[in-house]
């Protein structure tokens, strides 16, 4: 004889078999799902990191996205542009594609004391001082907390409204009474939701707070950011599933030590992604850099041993950055490797090729190379002028005056092409610098900027003999 199974109702006509749940164990730290308890997550090899999660059989149904629809062909969608909400900051502006999407749910990554409350306090004010109220929600802040920093940055207060909770249900109680242009989560692991056994900042409770907040933007249309924090591989703490569930993704790095800041988009639904905003860290705040590349190298010394600049591209924006090398005679067996803000494979793959293809010799020297302002260059445009301060260094020779090197060197020493190299030598020549040296391959495509700055090199080699020739 069969069992009845109650059926229980959900929003948008859809049933739910009572009991039709089933046991998983979800890891606090990655996010990965098995369906066994394990002492070691599978995924990211953490200890005592899985914790058990009930989940319903049926996938939960994603109220925000509307109506479900039959199919429709392609060229009779209607596009809708997204309105946004301008700020006074031009690099925020450009980062998130020209403003902030009203509807839409971003996260706001980084590092501790980097500046992501300062960021979002700023614009909140910045939204309030236009007429939309801004509610502040603070989990890891009093309220007087904030408001010391606010005095600090000169921010006023009209519009702006501050609320102390970590729970759920208070948060959307004040939003549902409150009428406000836009919402503040400092941060999102600081939240729980009653319902749920598990503590707060677990794989469960960020996962349901992030899709009750998103529900609830989706249907006011008043956009909300959240702050998350990194672990020390620089992911974001808790499950990778909060970055795939919000709209937006920025992520805030620089140097704790160091007054730059940079603000990088990892995903963007309404605009492109890995655009850069650059700002200073100062007595205001963070504050725009209008023309980062200038700043950038504007300290660098002329004529130094060791040192090059480079053309990098974020996003759509050209930089121009300081490059520094330093090699020394090792008393260890294995010389060391050392880089800051560059890929440590890419220096490993540059100083094989140098000994390897044009017999420089490294293979007793500590090689250190660091990327001043604490920037990190993440594409191998920058492989040329590395080598080139390599051999700066150990050759003791100054790279000539005003020389910019850009390209990818391949493992047989040759020279590779780089996207956009246009922009870059547009860049340098703004800037001032007289020479770019650049891919033989890549030669033409200077000519519409300033066609004598461009000298075209198709190894490694020749491009040693051209800046650092052997006396």
């Amino acid at each position: 004889m069969g069992s009845i199974v109650t059926m229980l109702p959900l929003r948008g006509d859809c049933f739910l078999a009572k009991g039709k749940t089933k046991t998983v164990y979800v890891c606090d730290s990655c996010g990965n799902e098995t369906p066994r308890w394990e002492g070691r997550c599978p995924s990211c090899r953490q200890w005592n990191t899985l914790a058990e999660m009930k989940q319903s059989k049926l996938p939960e149904r994603n109220h925000w996205i509307g109506e479900s629809l039959p199919a429709i062909h392609l060229s009779d969608v209607a596009v809708e542009d997204f309105p946004r909400i301008e700020v006074d900051s031009h690099e925020i502006n450009r980062v998130m594609g020209g403003g902030i999407v009203k509807g839409s749910l971003t996260l706001i990554a980084g590092d501790p004391g980097i500046g992501k409350s300062t960021l979002l306090l700023r614009l909140a004010s910045d939204v309030a001082s236009i007429g939309r109220p801004c509610l502040y929600v603070t989990g890891e802040e009093s309220v007087s907390q904030i408001k010391m920093r606010a005095d600090r940055l000169g921010l006023p207060g009209t519009g702006l409204y501050l609320l102390q909770a970590t729970e759920l249900t208070e948060v959307m109680a004040e939003l549902d009474k409150r009428q406000v242009g836009l919402v503040v989560v400092d941060s999102i692991q600081t939240l729980f939701d009653a319902s749920e056994s598990s503590t707060s900042g677990s794989v469960t409770q960020i996962r349901q707070c992030t899709r009750v907040l998103m529900e609830w933007a989706k249907r006011t249309g008043v956009p909300v950011l959240l702050t998350g924090h990194v672990t020390k591989g620089g992911d974001i703490a808790g499950p990778r599933v909060l970055e795939h569930m919000v709209d937006v993704v920025l992520y805030l790095e620089g140097d704790p030590i160091s007054a730059w800041r940079l603000l990088r988009a990892v995903k963007n639904r309404f605009g492109s992604t890995n655009e850069v905003g650059v700002f200073e860290m100062n007595n205001e705040g963070l504050v725009d850099v209008i023309d980062p590349s200038s700043v950038f190298i504007s300290g660098r010394r002329e004529g130094s041993v060791g040192s090059i600049v480079v053309a990098t591209m974020e996003g759509t924006r050209p930089l121009l950055i300081e490059v520094q090398a330093l090699t020394n005679p090792s008393l260890l067996p294995a010389p060391r490797r050392v880089a800051t803000g560059v890929d440590i494979n890419r220096l490993l793959l540059v100083c094989a090729v140098l000994s390897r293809r044009t017999g420089v010799p490294l293979s007793g020297q500590d090689v250190v190379v660091n990327v001043t302002g604490g920037f990190k260059i993440s594409e191998p445009a920058a492989d040329l002028g590395i080598a080139l301060a390599i051999t700066s260094s150990l050759r003791d020779l100054p790279i000539p005056t005003g020389l910019v090197a850009l390209g990818e060197i391949g493992l047989t020493g040759e020279i590779r092409a780089v996207p956009q190299i246009s922009h870059r030598v547009e860049e340098a020549h703004r800037l001032g610098l007289s020479k770019c040296l650049v891919p033989q391959i890549s030669a033409h495509a200077t000519s519409g900027s300033g066609s004598s700055l461009g000298h075209g090199v198709d190894t490694l080699s020749e491009a040693l003999s051209y800046a650092l020739p052997r006396s």
